[in-house]
């Protein structure tokens, strides 16, 4: 799995192994990392918003919608983007392949059947999209509901700091799966793209813990053991604070 950063990389290591100096190693792998060094983005100062975003009390209630673009064909189909939609309730994310040329209702469609299906309708889509391709992304949504609900579209050049480091982290790990053209190989031979690995880093990124609320997204419903960190596979109970309660 890709290096997220070196203190969730460091949590996920020790919650399964240990070694002599194992922090120290880890440390020093992780920072010579060549890859990972020439994908990682650089950081400057961030431009401030027009207007506050209200934070929501429910989840999939307000979203932040962007694109991962220019990345190696990927797939049957040749994905060469990702739609990556945040929860900002709960702070779970969604990696949706995609076409850099799709329409607003290639998305609409990718949407209804991928989101909606499973998490509802958003009240608030905050996206620094084209005002125009989002507002036809919603009127395709309406037919697709048969509605005339007023739903809320804030436009934002650039998304607020916390929504916009998740979604830049789950581009580094995209770039980094494509970088040079490297490709991976399961022990039948098969090679495998950024494409195949989606549902993994995906998954990967759900169940670390989140460094604004102290759990990870799946907090609140029955504990999930993923295959990247099986301890014991019985059932442990779950505390159930506050930000979380609500979720599904």
């Amino acid at each position: 799995m890709e290096n997220m950063s070196e203190a969730r990389t460091r949590e996920r290591v020790a919650s399964t192994a240990w070694w002599p100096k194992w922090e120290q190693e880890l440390s020093e792998y992780i920072n010579t990392c060549e890859r990972c060094q020439k994908a990682n983005r650089k950081h400057g100062k961030k431009y401030g918003l027009l207007q506050h975003i209200e934070e929501p009390k429910h989840t999939w209630e307000t979203i932040n919608l962007d694109w991962v673009t220019g990345l190696v064909p990927g797939g049957k189909e040749n994905y060469n983007a990702c739609l990556i939609i945040v929860d900002r309730f709960s702070k779970s994310m969604r990696c949706l392949p995609c076409h850099k040329e799709d329409t607003a209702m290639d998305t609409s469609l990718l949407f209804w059947n991928r989101i909606i299906s499973t998490c509802g309708v958003p009240k608030i889509i905050i996206s620094d999209r084209d005002p125009k391709f989002t507002s036809e992304f919603w009127t395709n949504l309406y037919d697709m509901l048969g509605t005339k609900l007023a739903f809320s579209i804030a436009y934002h050049p650039q998304t607020d700091g916390l929504a916009e480091r998740m979604i830049q982290t789950m581009e580094d790990i995209l770039r980094k799966l494509c970088a040079y053209g490297i490709k991976y190989k399961d022990h039948e031979g098969y090679t495998h793209d950024w494409f195949t690995l989606l549902p993994a880093v995906q998954l990967a990124y759900n169940t670390i813990q989140h460094s604004t609320t102290g759990k990870n997204t799946c907090s609140g419903r029955k504990r999930v053991v993923s295959p990247v960190s099986c301890g014991s596979l019985e059932e442990e109970s779950c505390d159930h604070p506050p930000h979380s309660q609500k979720l599904p």
